[in-house]
């Protein structure tokens, strides 16, 4: 039975060799094309890139003979690349698109297929139900030309993106003094794309960086998935306490997500991470611009957006809404509670070695170490904490929306609740500026509760709230 393909967030993932496979690979690509034509723009440029799992490459040739077979002209990556790097070179090549096989920071048994719109950034929710809509049944309707053939008829080119990126990475940051500021600095690459590229933006001088799972593992040793969050990032958080490094940089294993570990090994979780780049952006470079924030991430944006007169806008879960916005408002910055950070300058897509190379540069301007720009950040804003847990759950999940949807509580935890936002999942704020958030999953039992607030001593009942409302037995 042909498998039915569902396209999420940037685009469809899943098991390979069950539903992942060569067959259904094309069959999306053949979409892709199909909405591509529809769109009757008269650019046939489409990137094409690859990660480090099982058979990405050859996923992605089999991406670029369907592209070929199609009429487009398919600028193949020649090695594995970031997913920031393949977009940049949308926009820098004049493509229409990108197709890039990889599953980002799910487990190892898993691949994936990423879809790019002109600007390099996630395509819009009707724009990836349409893709999904074009996908043919059968594999009859995919119209293919051979690689080899392809590659000597010009309609497939090789190309590397990277020395324009890293032209481009030049005119936003100072790297110079960064290379010069003698840091110990540690990445953790998570068996990925990102590994290589901060000793080769950052070598040559003083500062020191070594790399971690920085080379190609597709069973990702030492992490249940390429994820930058605990426990897939002890080991580098370890190492960092033990052998007195400054930093840890850690990207997720397309290189589009951000975690960040201090001096002492501590994990600094994304929230904070995203306050400390607004806050970067727009005290120590003094640039001023919007703010684009999910509404699972940190209310610290909108308290510096006041300080600084910004505008902040907030929107659904996921960067097909949040690079939209970026594009509409010419944003400063946009980002999501899961570390993925886009900037003004770039394009509006998670670009997780910018984001390290600008914690880097904070460090050397302010002088300080993580844990004290941490302290800086909280000195301005107040300290902000958070916390997540994925729950399953059984039973009938309209009957638990339901429950949420007529909860509508006074207080939560003895804080005042101040609002109500059902746009994406069940949001209730507080009169600390903190939120409790109510997810649930779109394709699993799974219930995810966020909260964030002002006081320490209220996270877990916070939780523990959420999860009551929800009917949910922890």
């Amino acid at each position: 039975m042909t498998p039915q393909i569902k396209f999420g967030t940037d685009g469809w993932r899943s098991n390979i060799a069950g539903d992942f496979t060569f067959e259904s690979v094309k069959r999306c690509t053949q979409g892709f094309s199909n909405y591509l034509n529809n769109l009757e723009i008269d650019n046939k440029k489409v990137i094409v890139g690859y990660d480090k799992r099982f058979l990405s490459e050859y996923f992605a040739r089999s991406v670029t003979e369907v592209l070929a077979g199609n009429g487009f002209h398919a600028f193949l990556t020649n090695d594995a690349t970031p997913t920031p790097v393949i977009s940049f070179a949308v926009v820098n090549e004049k493509a229409i698109g990108a197709v890039n096989i990889t599953a980002s920071h799910n487990p190892s048994t898993d691949n994936g297929f990423k879809v790019r719109d002109e600007n390099g950034s996630a395509i819009a929710p009707d724009g990836l139900k349409s893709i999904e809509n074009l996908i043919p049944e059968e594999i009859t309707d995919v119209n293919t030309i051979p690689y080899d053939e392809a590659l000597n008829q010009g309609l497939i080119e090789i190309i590397n993106p990277a020395p324009d990126y890293i032209t481009n990475i030049e005119k936003l940051i100072d790297l110079k003094s960064i290379r010069q500021a003698g840091l110990k600095i540690l990445v953790d690459s998570m068996w990925g794309n990102g590994a290589g590229w901060f000793p080769r933006l950052l070598g040559g001088g003083k500062t020191v960086v070594e790399e971690i799972h920085n080379v190609r593992n597709p069973i990702f040793p030492e992490m249940d998935r390429p994820e930058p969050i605990p426990p897939n990032v002890d080991v580098g958080l370890l190492e960092v306490a033990k052998r007195n490094f400054d930093v840890l940089l850690i990207n997720d294993g397309d290189a589009d997500r951000f975690g960040l570990g201090d001096e002492n090994g501590n994990f600094i979780n994304q929230l904070q991470v995203f306050g400390l780049l607004a806050y970067y952006l727009l005290e120590v470079r003094g640039f001023r611009g919007p703010i684009v924030k999910t509404l699972s991430t940190t209310s610290m944006l909108k308290k510096l957006g006041e300080m600084y007169s910004v505008p902040v806008y907030e929107t659904g879960v996921g960067f097909k809404y949040v690079a939209p916005k970026m594009v509409e408002t010419d944003a400063l910055i946009g980002g999501e509670e899961s570390g993925g950070f886009a900037f003004r300058g770039n394009v509006p897509e998670r670009d997780g070695i910018l984001a390290g190379l600008y914690i880097l540069d904070m460090m050397v301007k302010l002088d300080k170490k993580p844990s004290e720009l941490i302290e800086l950040l909280f000195n301005k804003v107040g300290p902000h904490y958070y916390y997540r847990i994925d729950q399953k759950f059984s039973g009938d999940r309209q009957k638990k929306i339901d429950r949420i949807i007529n909860a509508i509580p006074d207080h939560i935890a003895g804080l005042k609740v101040t609002d109500f936002n059902d746009t994406d999942g069940f949001k209730f704020s507080f009169e600390d500026g903190g939120w409790l958030l109510i997810r649930f999953s779109g394709t699993e039992a799974l219930i995810r509760v966020y909260c964030e607030t002002t006081h320490r001593d209220k996270v877990q009942a916070i939780i523990n709230a959420g999860l009551e409302i929800a009917g949910i037995n922890k």
